[in-house]
């Protein structure tokens, strides 16, 4: 099929470049120059793992190009709308400006039958309405089609999804949106992902309740480290213990510094904005706290450092191991590891971070910091250790090694993935979440 693809960020060149690397001729547009130039010569604007490999391999093919004109986009039968729905300045909101304007600019170029595809993560209520506008515009329809890449396996997750979702309008032109969604992924229907046809509300709010549940399951087990911390258990075998329970499971049942990232914390906040404008606030209050609650879990983090370091903390110097908000990403959007280190060199100490592949973003957002690429740079002469993205290269650190470069031997655990005896062994002082 003739796809394109508006918006080339995260989601947008992801899905781009996976629906070509499946047969599809694609185009994929987005108004950043930059950025299109950079995709158009194979290279990524962000890490992805296997991003690049599927790029090239799709470029290669002549199923893939991008361009910054939309009339590019005619001639497509499907159009994904991918573009970036971030927090309004000031307000919880999600900013819909830009899935506006791409509509907008879409419109022009639709042909009757054509089908226009939502892939952004949107208030509810928001497919009804872009229907209407579309409709009236043109003889093409909307469908909404969620998104649910975890950065890190996104590629893997685009060619081979845990399920779909489709919100169609009622009638002849949802069967026929559904129709063209089945041969856009018609490999992986023929592997048997499972296949959800529904309305524009409830494909809406999977997402974003999706999200939410996630968060809140995070941000349980960190309130759970709270109570912990002044109790004397430990939050990781109470998680293992609770987790053996199949309606609850172990998955994000792991207490630490909390969740972070472009998606989940926006998407929470405008989700309860949302539910707020609908007069169903308290259906989704408990959300604010789930915020709070993930929000004081950085603060704690700073506080053990600052208990750990006491009256030296302004002679100290602090590596942090970890920048992105998670691993396998070098995205820093509201990254708990970011914060944390900015926290600590406002309160004075001598701080050097580093990340696998973070770094240069974290240094546009907070040039006032000291970055190394070199593990080993960073760790010499310190007077704490404090790890808050779990990279395997940091995770799997031998305590040993790691006190023959550092100053004094105290180590907080921001994502609890040490084992505490075996670093007490090694003469560290060790600092964990929600652990004795």
């Amino acid at each position: 099929m003739r796809l394109s693809v508006i918006g080339c960020g995260y989601l947008g060149a992801v899905h781009a470049a996976a629906m070509a690397e499946l047969g599809h001729e694609v185009v994929g547009i987005d108004v950043d120059a930059a950025k299109i130039a950079l995709l158009t010569n194979g290279t990524p604007p962000f890490f992805e793992p296997g991003l690049a490999e599927v790029l090239t391999s799709a470029m290669g093919s002549g199923r893939l190009r991008f361009s910054t004109d939309i009339a590019d986009a005619a001639g497509s039968a499907v159009h994904f709308i991918a573009v970036g729905t971030p927090q309004k300045p000031g307000s919880h909101a999600a900013d819909m400006r830009y899935v506006d304007a791409a509509v907008d600019a879409l419109l022009p170029h639709l042909a009757p039958g054509n089908l226009v595809v939502g892939k952004s993560t949107v208030p509810v209520g928001t497919a009804t309405r872009l229907a209407g506008v579309i409709t009236a515009g043109s003889d093409a329809h909307l469908a909404w089609n969620p998104e649910f890449l975890r950065e890190g396996y996104a590629v893997a997750d685009t060619v081979a999804p845990d399920r779909l979702v489709y919100g169609v309008p009622a009638g002849e032109a949802g069967e026929r949106a559904t129709a063209l969604l089945n041969e856009v992924y018609a490999a992986a229907l023929a592997a048997n992902t499972p296949l959800v046809v529904t309305d524009y509300a409830t494909a809406e709010l999977v997402k974003v309740s999706a999200n939410a549940f996630l968060a809140t399951k995070i941000s349980f087990i960190n309130a759970m480290a709270e109570i912990a911390e002044v109790t004397g258990a430990d939050v990781t075998q109470l998680a293992d213990a609770i987790g053996f329970d199949e309606r609850i499971g172990r998955k994000f049942l792991g207490a630490g510094v909390g969740f972070g990232g472009g998606c989940l914390p926006k998407d929470i906040r405008a989700f309860t904005a949302r539910a707020e404008e609908l007069g169903r606030g308290e259906s989704v209050a408990f959300l604010k706290e789930v915020d709070k609650i993930n929000l004081r879990r950085r603060q704690r983090v700073v506080d053990l450092t600052v208990e750990a370091l006491g009256s030296n903390l302004h002679t100290s110097k602090v590596a942090v191991l970890g920048l992105s908000f998670k691993p396998h990403s070098d995205d820093v959007r509201d990254s708990p590891a970011l914060d944390v280190a900015v926290q600590l060199h406002g309160l004075g100490a001598d701080v050097v971070a580093t990340d696998p592949q973070a770094i240069e973003n974290a240094r546009v957002r907070h040039p006032q910091l000291s970055y190394d690429e070199s593990l080993e740079k960073t760790l010499h002469g310190a007077d704490v250790v404090v790890l808050v993205t779990e990279w395997p290269e940091f995770r799997t650190l031998d305590p040993v090694w790691v006190a023959s470069h550092v100053r004094t031997r105290i180590v907080v655990d921001a994502r609890n993935s040490y084992d505490p005896a075996a670093w007490r062994a090694a003469g560290w002082t060790y600092y964990g979440l929600g652990r004795p």
